[in-house]
């Protein structure tokens, strides 16, 4: 039984997702109470992959306790991701030849260990967000008739 904790709101929005992967996260302990109270963001955030490892850059973790966090802390670090050598080659290929990017979708709980979920995404184009918006708008007024 998994729990999101936090949710990268404007991923599904931006990008179309092609593949979902499962990633750990190697995180500092008051990193990973501060995602337990979902004291984070993944907005703006991205996945690299340099030489065979994989690193989330720019997702913001705020400090669990200001008093008790290190001084030298940086909220927006570089964070190793935790995948098979398998599963990095694969993405690789995958990506290769195309304009796809890896992107943080949500983190979430998988017993007691936070994983992070990537997606292997394609940017939309202006016409396809509009398409989005007109199908959202389209099944909240049958929601709101139907009510």
């Amino acid at each position: 039984m998994s729990k999101t904790l936090i949710k990268n709101k404007k991923a599904t929005f931006n990008f179309e997702i092609l593949e979902r992967i499962e990633a750990g996260v190697v995180l500092f302990g008051f990193e990973v109470k501060s995602v337990r109270k979902g004291n984070g963001s993944l907005d703006g955030s991205y996945v690299t992959i340099v030489n065979g490892e994989v690193f989330l850059k720019n997702a913001f973790i705020g400090p669990y306790q200001e008093k008790n966090t290190p001084a030298s802390y940086e909220p927006r670090r570089l964070r190793k991701l935790l995948l098979k050598k398998v599963e990095i080659a694969r993405l690789l290929d995958k990506k290769k030849g195309e304009s796809l990017t890896f992107i943080p979708l949500s983190w979430y709980n998988k017993g007691r260990n936070i994983k992070l979920e990537v997606g292997l995404a394609r940017g939309k184009k202006k016409h396809d967000k509009r398409q989005t918006i007109k199908k959202r708008d389209q099944e909240r007024d049958m929601g709101r008739k139907f009510k």
